[in-house]
């Protein structure tokens, strides 16, 4: 499955290399990257590829019906934009794909 990643919040260094080892280490390959920063503060958009995601240690302790699956990606992404202080969610690409033919 194709997943749009969005990342913001206050620039500052790392942010790129934690959110990208985090990816990494789930074996989620990062298709596309748009990184920007306007003011300060840093926005980025990744394009991944979860087809060969491997299941987090944070999934399987919580809910382990949903290894694999978005939900186990965005929890992944939660637990490192709480340590890098910045927001980052995970949407399937269906639903972009969905909006523009409607």
């Amino acid at each position: 499955m194709i997943a749009i990643i969005t990342v913001t919040g206050n620039d500052h260094p790392g942010i790129i290399a934690a959110v990208t080892t985090g990816l990494a280490e789930l074996n989620v390959n990062v298709l596309d990257l748009s990184q920007q920063i306007m003011g300060g503060y840093f926005t980025m958009i990744l394009r991944v590829d979860t087809a060969n995601q491997r299941i987090s240690h944070e999934a399987t302790a919580h809910k382990p019906q949903e290894c694999g699956s978005i939900t186990a990606l965005q929890e992944k992404m939660t637990l490192v934009g709480d340590a890098q202080g910045v927001l980052i969610r995970v949407q399937s690409e269906e639903i972009f794909r969905a909006v523009t033919h409607i």
